[in-house]
């Protein structure tokens, strides 16, 4: 059993567990809304929409977290604004955002003579090198999305389902669907430094994707998410200990292979489920 608990004896690994842990639970809690609406390409324009802000910070040696949420809060405006314009659809508005902000924090980031050194840190993050601070602050996000997303589950429930109809009930769609992405934002802000924009995704996306076979409404996708994110932070840490591989990327990796398990043991269910009622229906006649 050593190797099993013998790389969590140790307080870096520990602490990188614990805010893997508190980073599931928040990506969860936004995540399950990313899948049942749709957005998994806002989700990377807007993980990708917080390198100006990072740039500007680390440039100026400014707080990075901060930036990020400057940054996320341009995002947010932004994708909000162009949503509401009659000529332009969601996903050109988007795009041109991603690609301009991407572009601009490159720009940035050129400018410091790390540049590779810093590039490398925010795309990938160093779960590793999480401090007690950054549990702290991550605490502090999953009470702030967790007051948000139950405040909004309403709300947010007729808007991934029935827009028109939300509007019908009075629920303000629109207003929805900024607090929701002022969610995503927070997701993806509390969680950049842990993995990196490029592999936040993997925790936000493919946790909730692979509980929707499984769980029984919202609420149950939201909790089993957080438990699969768990695991794939627990097995990630595991296995880049003792195969010395990047731990936010073999965390990620994780999590994705255990989307594909799940709707490959969800297609077999499904298979032998069917070829059971077959079976039934032919003893029948």
């Amino acid at each position: 059993m050593e190797w099993l608990t013998g790389p969590f004896e140790v307080t870096f690994v520990q602490r990188a567990l614990w805010g893997g842990i508190l980073v599931s639970a928040i990506c969860a809690l936004a995540g399950t809304w990313v899948v049942l609406r749709g957005m998994a390409f806002l989700g990377d324009a807007m993980s990708h929409g917080l390198l100006p802000g990072v740039a500007l910070a680390a440039l100026f040696g400014g707080n990075l977290l901060l930036g990020a949420l400057l940054s996320a809060a341009v995002m947010t405006v932004g994708v909000t604004a162009l949503g509401r314009a009659p000529r332009l659809s969601q996903d050109t508005g988007i795009g041109l955002l991603f690609v301009g902000m991407l572009s601009l924090g490159v720009i940035i980031v050129s400018r410091s003579q790390s540049f590779a050194v810093d590039l490398t840190g925010f795309l990938f993050g160093d779960v590793l090198a999480v401090r007690e601070q950054d549990l702290t602050l991550l605490g502090v996000a999953l009470l702030l999305a967790l007051a948000v997303s139950v405040l909004g589950h309403r709300a947010f429930l007729a808007l991934a389902f029935d827009s028109r109809k939300a509007q019908t009930l009075g629920l303000r769609p629109r207003l929805a669907h900024a607090v929701l992405l002022g969610l995503l934002a927070l997701a993806i802000v509390a969680s950049f430094h842990i993995v990196g924009t490029l592999l936040v995704l993997g925790l936000l996306i493919a946790p909730p994707a692979a509980a929707l076979p499984w769980a029984r409404g919202v609420r149950g996708v939201m909790a089993l998410a957080t438990l699969l994110g768990i695991t794939a932070t627990f097995g990630g840490l595991l296995l880049s200990w003792h195969l010395s591989t990047a731990a936010g990327a073999t965390i990620s990796a994780l999590a994705v292979s255990l989307f594909f398990l799940s709707h490959l043991a969800s297609a077999l269910r499904h298979r032998r489920r069917a070829h059971l009622l077959g079976a039934h229906a032919t003893a029948t006649d």
